[in-house]
């Protein structure tokens, strides 16, 4: 219990995922009980003083149930079609859950888009903060009816990858991943209640994704390491476990704890490290060792490639010369104008661009360490 007093205690804000499986009946259909079980377990740690930010997953699902359609459409038109029929009905489910208690609910609907703008992505912070300030109840949900690639390639991974977004956009202290299982299992398949680090438990993952759902085991781990690294707690947990929510807050050894990095992130790094990048540089060995690992800015001298086109102030990739993605950050040229000065040192550069001249192409104080 103590470790879990070290991180959970101080909890105030907190994101909770549900997936499709988890929200569904025997039926398939969107199991209202349950929900309202959910429901009054929000309420009760709004009570608490702690503000539940709710990611639901189960749109298609719903939209399955009310179409009468025996199998998920694979087509992009049909899939959002059936998108923006069981949106309507998940939310009419949501409401119906938290009515008993008083507490109204607001719907968000995100594309990936409103991630990489750095204007949305603070406005969606300060939109489920003034949600939260008006005693509501935001639930989230990719917004598969308008979305033209997540839907199908599964970028957001189930809504995983969207919750974790969305706890790094609000600086949440915790999310929790409800799911059908009790957490991690070890190879011996005994639950492994603390993971200190990610990497540790990658072996025992397994490449499963339930029948209605579209995310697995990978997709909770990708979500834990972006939150982890941030400096937040994450727990994955039996959603169908009595007072899941609850038990969790009192700290009780429900599911699988992954520990938050010592040194949290600023809403600006944040950012930085959730944008998916607008292009890329290689660069050598030298430079990604004082990029990777002594966390130094990224001169042009030590760039030998770039790759893909981008503007001035767009997060780009930083690679090592074996391709492999060591760092991301703000560019202060564009895609154009790196070409011209990779490779030079900072002499050349100035007689070059003048007044126009940067020392770095990614300043340290705008650069995140993957």
């Amino acid at each position: 219990m103590e470790n879990r007093r070290k991180y959970l205690s101080g909890v105030k804000g907190a994101v909770v995922k549900l997936g499709t499986q988890l929200l569904a009946d025997s039926q398939k259909r969107l199991d209202s009980a349950f929900l309202r079980d959910i429901a009054q377990q929000v309420v009760a740690l709004r009570q608490r003083g702690i503000a539940i930010t709710i990611v639901s997953s189960g749109a298609v699902g719903a939209g399955l149930r009310e179409l009468n359609l025996p199998t998920r459409p694979t087509d992009l038109p049909r899939l959002q079609a059936v998108a923006a029929v069981g949106q309507r009905r998940l939310m009419d489910a949501w409401a119906a859950a938290f009515e008993p208690f008083g507490v109204p609910v607001a719907q968000l609907l995100l594309t990936r888009e409103d991630i990489d703008s750095r204007a949305r992505f603070l406005n969606l912070r300060n939109t489920i903060a003034a949600i939260h300030e008006l005693g509501a109840v935001p639930i989230v949900n990719e917004n598969d009816t308008v979305s033209t690639d997540e839907i199908v390639k599964i970028t957001f991974g189930d809504n995983d990858i969207l919750a974790a977004l969305v706890t790094n956009a609000l600086g949440a202290q915790l999310l929790v991943l409800l799911t059908v299982v009790d957490g991690m299992l070890d190879g011996n398949g005994q639950p492994l209640r603390l993971v200190a680090a990610v990497d540790e438990v990658r072996r025992f993952a397994r490449a499963e994704k339930s029948e209605l759902g579209k995310g697995g085991i990978d997709s909770k781990l990708a979500a834990a390491e972006m939150v982890t690294d941030c400096g937040q707690a994450v727990v994955v947990a039996n959603g169908r476990m009595s007072g899941v929510l609850t038990r969790i807050m009192d700290l009780e050894p429900v599911g699988t704890l992954f520990v938050p990095a010592a040194r949290k992130r600023l809403s600006r790094s944040r950012w930085i490290g959730s944008v998916r990048p607008a292009g890329a540089v290689v660069v050598d060995a030298g430079a990604a060792a004082a990029v990777g690992q002594r966390n130094k800015s990224l001169l042009p001298a030590g760039i030998v490639r770039v790759e893909g086109r981008f503007d001035r102030g767009d997060v780009i990739a930083i690679r090592d010369p074996d391709g492999r993605m060591i760092a991301r950050g703000l560019s202060n040229y564009a895609s154009a104008d790196v070409e011209r000065i990779r490779g030079r040192r900072t002499a050349e550069i100035r007689a070059m661009l003048g007044a126009a001249a940067y020392d770095e192409v990614v300043h340290r104080n705008n650069l995140v360490v993957e």
